[in-house]
């Protein structure tokens, strides 16, 4: 089954709580939540206490997306104030380390998640798959909202689903970057099930609709 993820950096924070209740009466199944720590990546975003207050006024399952260096600080307390699922980086530290975080954050009985960047082999996911209960594939470099898709990054995100089948099914598949109606197609048919979606829907008026197109796109043939 498809999930729609509608990323909060690309909705009007002056009212945020609105508009998570918007998406989600609007048939978003998640909403994604996008930390920066300005050494990750080159941009700070928001963290533990918009997610406090976001927790506070919807029930919606929130995908916290740890862009920040050295996760295993942080993780426990994103589960603590209110992270249904936090994905960090393989980039962002050593293999011990990413583990010890992975570990930590089943252990506050959240959901974990690992991602990668555009240029960053599939391979490397294959110590933490057994850890994870979703893989985030990046199709634009993280740091900044509003990028374009990038297509050279398919052949790759038909890998990891292929590393998925064979080590850890039923794992999820995220995919990140320059989602909408025509990207979406291409997406899917690679093997994303969980597609986040930033302007696509954040920027539209009629945040329904949208929606409502991003899933008849996914069952679009690429």
């Amino acid at each position: 089954m498809i999930k729609i993820a509608p990323s909060i950096l690309s909705a009007d924070f002056s009212k945020l709580g609105r508009e998570a209740e918007e998406v989600g009466k609007g048939g978003a199944d998640w909403l994604h939540f996008d930390v920066m720590d300005g050494l990750f990546v080159p941009n700070i975003s928001i963290g533990l206490p918009v997610l406090k207050s976001l927790r506070a006024c919807t029930d919606m399952f929130i995908d916290s997306h740890l862009m920040i260096d050295r996760p295993l600080r942080y993780a426990s307390l994103f589960c603590d104030l209110g992270s249904d699922m936090v994905t960090i980086h393989a980039e962002a530290d050593q293999p011990v380390e990413l583990i010890k975080a992975l570990k930590d954050i089943h252990e506050h009985g959240r959901k974990a998640g690992i991602a990668i960047k555009p240029a960053t082999p599939g391979s490397v996911l294959l110590p933490y798959l057994e850890y994870v209960d979703m893989v985030l594939v990046m199709t634009v470099e993280p740091g900044f909202g509003g990028q374009s898709f990038m297509r050279d990054v398919l052949p790759k995100l038909r890998g990891v689903r292929a590393l998925i089948e064979q080590y850890k099914p039923g794992c999820d598949l995220q995919v990140d970057g320059g989602i909408d109606v025509s990207t979406t197609p291409l997406a899917v048919d690679s093997g994303a099930n969980i597609l986040v979606a930033g302007s696509a829907v954040f920027g539209k008026t009629d945040r329904a609709k949208a929606i409502a197109d991003l899933r008849a796109a996914a069952d679009i043939k690429a």
